[in-house]
């Protein structure tokens, strides 16, 4: 099963794909992430996350997709746009057939470190230790792209 996990943002929006085989051993596809320009209009920024994000699914074909959902209110206006980017990634994941799964952080956390409250570290290098990389994921909203896809290959064993 091939899974795609999505760590959502305007700015910087991480994607994380991974193969699970039928004894639950997880392979890295692919991971990286996309960048859209801060003083560009909200709704291009939104169509460019759309597009090269359509082009990500092609390309890798998921069944799968697992998103994180929005958890802070510090900054409302980033929480705005943050939850319009997941507007158009759950709008993707819906007209792509994929079955659909979100997670909080604290349970990203949990099924990953098996600590809820993990700091960064201790999440990026657990990634990289389950899927027997040599290197932690960069950049960081990649590595959190990976562990939403890890949580949800969990979560479907």
């Amino acid at each position: 099963m091939r899974i795609l996990g999505i760590d959502p943002g305007t700015g910087i929006l991480g994607f994380g794909v991974i193969d699970v085989d039928s004894s639950g051993a997880l392979q890295l596809v692919d991971a990286g992430v996309i960048r859209t320009p801060v003083k560009e209009d909200d709704a291009v920024r939104l169509q460019t996350i759309y597009e090269e994000l359509q082009d990500i699914i092609t390309q890798n074909k998921p069944a799968v997709m697992s998103v994180e959902k929005l958890f802070f209110a510090r900054n409302v206006t980033t929480a705005m746009t943050v939850a319009q980017a997941r507007g158009v990634v759950l709008l993707l994941g819906q007209q792509n057939n994929l079955q659909l799964h979100e997670f909080t952080p604290i349970q990203i956390k949990q099924a990953v470190t098996g600590y809820g409250k993990a700091d960064k570290k201790q999440m990026q290098e657990m990634v990289r230790t389950i899927l027997k990389l040599k290197e932690i994921p960069k950049p960081d909203d990649a590595a959190d792209a990976l562990a939403a896809a890890i949580t949800c290959s969990m979560t479907l064993r």
